[in-house]
């Protein structure tokens, strides 16, 4: 058991610890969530994996098993992500947009999706709706140029803080759900004429509603849309991957630095998020920095690993 246990990183660890969370979860709300059984065997089979491929990793020269443990957690973001389309709304049915608004009219004395428009203009647009849907693709690019060059300890302590910091973002869906307001403050169906871009929009803001559950054609996509608002994902994740490109030097921040500025515009601009949702981001990027020093620190002491230097 305790070899086992010093196979795992301590990304993991959280990748374990974050799943028996939602195993929790399910058998607490087993009556709510309907398709409960689904989800815990998928959670299982997760952490079962994680074990597997951290001990095949640790005790074989096997590449394929070496670059299965190093990426597996990319895909499983976007697995968790969609697992809590099935949990968050069904645990905890109440939306908080109008507290969300109330607090961003408090802060600015305007609704900032509908002040920034008067900038709206097709290039904007285009340029704003491709970056913001390259946010998945930021960290695997940090993370591809920290692999090809060998610093395996800053890839493990990244890939750790970004994992670490998506979980984190997850327990503020549970807490606070809210669907945004394109769909609070603006007509959904009106946003193709009144933020239209060039060649590639519509396309991709298809994609980015397909990941929420709300295809073209959707009935009602404000009832069934993934409640994923608060905290912002996209300014917490892009301000870690940003940071950290820049803390270790990396040649990829002259394009992940401008495109993460950019990014972060656009999650207000193409009205996705509140400006209470970012402020909220900007303090969940505190807290993984924060709390993920330790975490990263505490583990690899436990385990024997060496550690890198993140004061």
């Amino acid at each position: 058991m305790l070899k086992t246990l010093k196979s795992l990183n301590i990304i993991d660890l959280t990748v374990i610890i974050f799943y028996l969370f939602l195993i929790g979860m399910n058998l607490i709300f087993c009556n709510r969530v309907e398709h409960w059984k689904v989800l815990i065997a998928i959670e299982i089979g997760v952490i079962l994996f994680a074990v597997v491929s951290a001990v095949k990793h640790h005790n074989s020269n096997s590449l394929i098993w070496k670059h299965l443990h190093l990426w597996y957690v990319a895909p499983l973001i976007l697995l968790t992500f969609k697992q809590l389309y099935y949990m968050v709304h069904p645990i905890h049915p109440t939306d908080y947009d109008q507290l969300l608004i109330k607090i961003d009219r408090w802060l600015f004395g305007v609704d900032p999706t509908v002040w920034i428009y008067q900038f709206a203009n097709p290039v904007l647009t285009e340029l704003l709706q491709i970056v913001y849907n390259l946010f998945y693709l930021l960290p695997i690019i940090l993370g591809i140029e920290l692999v090809v060059k060998k610093r395996m300890l800053e890839f493990e302590y990244a890939a750790f803080l970004v994992v670490y910091g998506f979980f984190l973002s997850y327990l503020g869906y549970f807490s606070l759900p809210a669907i945004g307001p394109r769909f609070t403050l603006h007509d959904f169906y009106a946003i193709e004429w009144e933020l239209p871009g060039l060649l590639l929009t519509n396309a991709l803001r298809e994609f980015v509603n397909i990941g929420e559950s709300i295809p073209s054609g959707t009935p009602n996509p404000e009832i069934v849309v993934q409640r994923d608002v608060f905290p912002s994902g996209h300014t917490q994740l892009t301000l870690v991957v940003m940071i950290l490109s820049y803390r270790f030097n990396a040649k990829t921040k002259y394009f992940l630095l401008p495109a993460g500025a950019l990014l972060i515009i656009a999650t207000v601009y193409m009205r996705y998020h509140y400006v209470i949702d970012l402020i909220a981001g900007f303090i969940f990027m505190l807290l993984t920095f924060w709390s993920g020093k330790y975490l990263y620190a505490w583990w690899n002491k436990f385990v024997g690993k060496e550690i890198l230097d993140v004061t």
